[in-house]
């Protein structure tokens, strides 16, 4: 190994554990409390090493983001290979979501960066380049298997596949925000189980997105089910 090959291994394990320290730091305090300072502490640098590798505590939050976007893409894929079928697939894909809300609660919260445009101010154009990267790659799972679906005509050909993920996505996302925040609320003032209420919204919406030919065959599956 070359003398370049060497210091850029170095640079990019530093640049590792600076992000598993943030990673340990913002999990704990979120992005308005934590300090560069605290983060410096957990890696064992200085603060002043922090900043020759993220400019700022808002570009280094992103860089914790990324891997929690890289989490919930490598989970589609794997649902998207187990499934049996399209229509399977189509089926799994909202209980993965779940499923990463559960295991990853705080990258799921993470996320939430994204609702609150002042803070982008804070970050780089290189930062926000690199994690438009990583949010193309979960967007485009989904996409790509709505595309499919329309292919083999089991989605309806009068619907846009970016229209659908954005409706499946902002109904599942309104809801798991009300699981991470007032789900003993619904359930104490109306009776509502969300996670319930999660799973019948999927399935609605998906149900809606279908094509006679899928429905018929959903319909066949599900009575075979039953039986």
């Amino acid at each position: 190994m070359g003398i370049h090959e060497r210091k850029e291994r170095e640079k990019e394990h530093r640049r590792e554990e600076i992000v598993r320290a943030a990673t340990q730091v913002f999990f704990e305090k979120g992005l308005q409390t934590a300090t560069m300072d605290e983060i410096a502490e957990v890696a064992e640098l200085s603060k002043g090493t922090l900043y020759l590798y993220f400019k700022s505590k808002e570009d280094l939050y992103l860089a914790v983001t990324n891997v929690g976007f890289d989490i919930l893409s490598d989970m589609f894929e794997a649902t998207i290979s187990a499934s049996s079928s399209t229509l399977d697939a189509l089926r799994r894909l909202g209980d993965t979501y779940y499923d990463f809300f559960k295991e990853q609660r705080q990258y799921f919260r993470m996320f939430q960066f994204f609702q609150s445009p002042a803070l982008h101010k804070q970050v780089s154009p290189e930062m926000l380049e690199a994690c438009q990267v990583h949010n193309r790659r979960v967007w485009g799972v989904p996409l790509a298997l709505l595309e499919k679906g329309m292919r083999e005509r089991i989605l309806r050909d009068d619907l846009n596949p970016t229209e659908m993920a954005v409706i499946l996505w902002a109904s599942a996302n309104a809801i798991m925000l009300q699981i991470d925040h007032q789900s003993e609320h619904w359930r104490e003032t109306l009776g509502i189980d969300l996670e319930l209420l999660l799973k019948k919204s999927n399935t609605i919406l998906l149900e809606t997105m279908l094509s006679v030919k899928a429905r018929t065959l959903l319909s066949k599956s599900v009575s075979a089910a039953s039986g």
